[in-house]
């Protein structure tokens, strides 16, 4: 079996896309679409049904995948070792929250890309969260990813915590409640809030923990992007709950700690054998959250 061809297949899988994928891979579109036929031929199955509504993987294209996956990556390990410096290569598939600007990760992927030149690093962010991202990981289209969930919502992953941070209150700048030094919980009762969807690791264990208290609200507003709560916030439609690290610096809201202790982990999952690049990044984050 061709190396070159497993990576095409992989990446048509991945972007559901011959020429997206032809364009990640730096290869003709024909090259591509030639090598997928010639796997396909060599397995004797069809990976991908193409027609005018797409590419999609067949069912033996999603038994296939795995076992791809570690074809390939075993021939990035083997190049590897084979360099006399040690050089990690091959690729690297990273999922990220969409509000990710403020936050340190930026700095610790620009610093494993200086470290590690000779990776191609692939951001990729899900529309329905922490929960989409771990189970991207979990089938291999995913290296490591960023997670906002408690550890036991990751089964068969590794979770590696990167910090605990306490849920704060977000409130307009002319809210009753401004200038206080804290509030409770049932200050803010009645209140409408802004939040993000159910999915998200934010919210649902936010939820988890006010369920657990009796305490009922109201989500008037919900926005995917996380950075985007405290803006609505201060447009007077309703206040927030988020963790003190994801709300990002400079915004015209009022920033008040919680009297009770809710706490969020900010986390990574990655397989329970992560590839050495995603072991790298790994260590890149530590250090970018002790800093």
């Amino acid at each position: 079996m061709d190396t070159r061809q497993a990576e095409y297949a992989l990446a048509v899988a991945d972007e559901l896309s011959f020429t997206r994928a032809a364009w990640r891979v730096h290869a003709v579109q024909s090259t591509v679409s030639a090598g997928v036929r010639a796997l396909e031929t060599e397995l004797g199955v069809t990976l991908f049904e193409r027609d005018q509504r797409g590419v999609r993987l067949t069912s033996a294209g999603e038994a296939v995948l795995p076992v791809l996956r570690e074809f390939v990556g075993a021939g990035d390990r083997a190049r590897t070792a084979a360099d006399s410096h040690g050089a990690l290569r091959g690729q690297l598939r990273v999922g990220v929250f969409s509000s990710v600007s403020y936050l340190a990760v930026p700095r610790a992927v620009g610093a494993f890309r200086e470290a590690h030149p000779h990776v191609e690093l692939r951001l990729r962010s899900a529309p329905s969260g922490s929960g989409e991202l771990a189970h991207a990981v979990r089938e291999g289209r995913l290296d490591v990813s960023l997670f906002g969930l408690p550890a036991p919502s990751a089964p068969g992953l590794s979770v590696h915590r990167l910090v605990t941070s306490p849920y704060c209150a977000l409130l307009p700048v002319t809210h009753r409640l401004a200038g206080r030094d804290q509030v409770r919980l049932d200050d803010l009762a009645g209140e409408p809030f802004v939040d993000s969807p159910a999915g998200f690791g934010n919210r649902d264990v936010l939820d988890a923990d006010l369920r657990a208290r009796g305490f009922v609200r109201d989500v008037a507003v919900e926005v995917t992007e996380t950075a985007a709560i405290p803006a609505f916030v201060a447009s007077g439609l309703g206040v927030g709950l988020l963790p003190e690290v994801l709300v990002p610096p400079g915004m015209e809201v009022e920033v008040l700690p919680l009297v009770e202790r809710i706490a969020w982990d900010f986390n990574v999952v990655t397989r329970r054998m992560p590839p050495p690049a995603a072991s790298a990044l790994l260590e890149h984050l530590f250090a970018a959250y002790r800093d």
